[in-house]
């Protein structure tokens, strides 16, 4: 194990977040900026007063910086292909194209062509000629200048990618003759041709976008003249049997007419346009096209994960919330013969002389008998020397060492007189009925521990507001889960009572995890001991105050729960009290605190994705639902615990900051195990903002001890 902090794991979860972030932007821009509008469709005609009248009256291919226009020979057809390639029609098409020995010009879009590079291959390799059809299929009269060249230049280079050569030809979507050219229009075709492209339009439309029928698009293909034209057909866009039928009977009939088939080049006089793209810009166009394949898989992935996070996100809804109902039912219940004998209760303390006071008053004011230990662990702020000063009897000091938490539980196990133990963390005041509440259920010979209901004391602001919120929803209601199962993974070190007997029986407190409160509980389980929680036993602890300790507090808890998890495995296949453990408890936690929160960030990354590519209206539904779920959740389980539920105000707020901070925890946590790397021990900063429960003297414990 290496005792080094970790930071590279930081540079890779921020690589791995730019690359998604860039993969799924990608994707966004090509699938829903994406226009599926037929091109043929019906649009508002609009002014042309800057369109020069010899574009107006010239041919289909124009030259836009020059204004200068080129139109098919006589009796010369140029077939041309929008919207592809498709998988199943471009295909076919060329089978026609093949067999009647036709070359044509296919206009494809990139976005195709980077999905079916093989078939731009194909048409390329058949001999015939490729153009642009934009990459997204956007109206370039309506687009900004940045976004014209954007579709210009990505369409360029998936064609380069696909194919190794680059073509100065383009049709612009939604275009159709010369004479139907708008202002925007024409500012598009002059920015295409200063950019060096040819704007191919067309004379005559076969309309097979509108699926007519065979003889229909037969009949709109074919010239009611001599004149030379350039015929609008698609491959893509949708069914294209109609255009497959109807390409096999026209070639043929105008071949008997006297017509003869060429490409748009070959059939206007220009010197073949398409070139062999630069060894640059063909290597770019394959990266271009390997994104967005890898755009197309990280959105599928993220979809899975997206249902797999709901999916658990639900599971574990339901299960805490049935269990809850039917724990609610086990409220009161007698476990025996009322315990009554004296309990020893041990309180490791480091550096504790801001609320050691006020927890040693607390348990002095127990309504059960008890010896009280405090095991000073070196501190260097004179805990131990306050409460030797107290003078309070039936309190006893024992100094040591610094050694950590661990070897300090283990001295006040060793000095303690009682075969019933109750361990307190020096930041945690109890209420008075609290020890004589935790130790009730070892009545039952089985119990070998018990949790205790921690509350949070430094309610007041927001933070405050959101620890409350979890100890209250997620704490407590996963204990009542785990009390049902019989699996509890955790007694918390702020309010736990064990037997003695149990602990000597496993060595004591480990000190091979940093969660030795985890460690300590998971050991008893396997030992055959049943854990159980009393949540009766009301004790408040310190919360952290600021950011920054509440991470170090919730690292080193995560960290530790995943030594302990790793360390206990062999309960999984172990039978009795440990096989719940393990196949129960440790699955439980790796669901729900491990993997669940790694999820996380999917729920988070595609509501943002779908906020501004997709329907804003039905994500903000579906965050509605499960904030609803939250709030539901969150209600009931402040019910049970009779709290106020005013503070549940602030759970939406929650979600956008502290829900993150969990999960990045998680993921810090999980990437520190991975790596081996060893945590150092993070003491919690304290606060003061601990006092006896004014219950000790006037016996209404919950809400003094709250503010």
């Amino acid at each position: 194990m290496r005792n080094v902090p970790l930071r590279t794991h930081w540079l890779l979860l921020t690589t791995l977040v730019l690359t998604l972030s860039a993969a799924l932007l990608l994707q966004g821009y090509t699938q829903h900026m994406f226009d599926s509008t037929a091109d043929g469709a019906p649009r508002v005609p609009g002014p042309a007063g800057a369109v020069p009248p010899q574009v107006v009256a010239g041919g289909p291919v124009i030259e836009g910086d020059a204004g200068r226009t080129a139109a098919p020979a006589a009796r010369t057809i140029a077939l041309t292909f929008d919207d592809g390639p498709d998988p199943v029609w471009t295909p076919q098409i060329l089978d026609v194209l093949r067999r009647n020995d036709v070359r044509a010009t296919f206009f494809a879009v990139g976005t195709q062509v980077a999905a079916h590079p093989d078939l731009a291959r194909r048409i390329v390799a058949d001999g015939h000629q490729i153009g642009l059809h934009t990459f997204t299929h956007t109206n370039l009269g309506t687009a900004s200048p940045w976004r014209r060249s954007l579709e210009l230049r990505e369409s360029q280079l998936a064609v380069a990618g696909a194919t190794g050569v680059t073509t100065p030809l383009l049709r612009p979507p939604y275009s159709s003759t010369s004479d139907a050219i708008t202002d925007t229009d024409w500012s598009a075709i002059g920015q295409a041709g200063r950019d060096g492209y040819l704007t191919v339009l067309t004379t005559q439309d076969s309309e097979d976008w509108r699926r007519p029928g065979t003889a229909r698009i037969v009949a709109n293909s074919t010239p009611k003249d001599q004149a030379g034209q350039i015929v609008l057909m698609h491959d893509a866009g949708g069914d294209r049997s109609q255009t497959v039928a109807a390409l096999a009977q026209l070639i043929p009939e105008l071949r008997a007419a006297g017509f003869r088939f060429g490409t748009v080049s070959e059939a206007t006089g220009l010197a073949e346009p398409v070139r062999q793209a630069s060894a640059t810009d063909h290597w770019q166009g394959l990266a271009l096209i390997t994104a967005l394949r890898a755009s197309d898989r990280a959105l599928d992935v993220l979809s899975w994960l997206l249902w797999a996070a709901g999916g658990i996100a639900l599971l574990r809804a339901v299960a805490v919330l049935v269990a809850a109902r039917r724990h609610k039912r086990m409220r009161g219940k007698a476990w025996g013969r009322p315990i009554t004998e004296p309990v020893s209760v041990i309180v490791p303390a480091y550096n504790e002389s801001a609320g050691i006071e006020a927890a040693v008053r607390s348990l002095l004011a127990s309504d059960h008998p008890v010896e009280i230990i405090v095991v000073d662990d070196g501190s260097t702020d004179g805990t131990a020397d306050l409460v030797e000063s107290l003078r309070l009897p039936g309190v006893r000091v024992i100094r040591q060492r610094n050694a950590g938490k661990p070897a300090a539980l283990n001295a006040g196990i060793a000095a303690a007189s009682c075969q019933l133990l109750v361990m307190v963390d020096g930041d945690t005041v109890f209420e008075p009925d609290a020890v004589r509440m935790i130790v009730q259920p070892f009545a039952n010979r089985r119990v070998g521990a018990v949790s205790g209901n921690a509350k949070v004391v430094n309610r007041g602001g927001l933070l405050g507001r959101w620890q409350h919120i979890e100890y209250v929803v997620g704490f407590n209601l996963d204990r009542r889960l785990f009390d049902l199962a019989e699996c509890m993974p955790t007694v918390p070190g702020a309010v736990g009572a064990f037997r003695r007997e149990a602990l000597l029986r496993i060595g004591g407190v480990s000190d091979t995890t940093l969660a030795e409160d985890t460690d300590l509980t998971m050991a008893l389980c396997r030992d055959g001991w049943r854990v159980v929680y009393e949540e009766r036993a009301k004790a408040w602890t310190e919360a952290p105050a600021s950011l920054g300790a509440l991470w170090k507090q919730r690292y080193r808890w995560c960290y530790g729960t995943l030594q302990a998890m790793w360390k206990h495995r062999g309960a999984l296949v172990q039978r009795g009290q440990a096989g719940k453990l393990g196949r129960r408890g440790l699955l439980y936690l790796l669901m729900f605190q491990v993997l669940l929160p790694l999820l996380a960030p999917v729920v988070d990354v595609f509501a943002v994705y779908g906020l501004i590519f997709l329907d804003p209206v039905r994500i903000l539904g579906l965050w509605s639902v499960f904030l609803a779920l939250q709030v539901f959740m969150g209600l009931y389980a402040f019910r049970l615990d009779r709290e106020r539920p005013g503070a549940l105000w602030s759970l939406p707020l929650q979600q956008f900051v502290y829900r993150q901070l969990m999960y990045l925890v998680v993921i810090q946590s999980v990437f520190t195990a991975v790596a081996g790397s060893r945590l150092r021990w993070q003491r919690m900063e304290r606060y003061g903002s601990l006092t006896v429960p004014p219950a000790a003297h006037h016996g209404s414990a919950g809400e003094g001890a709250a503010h």
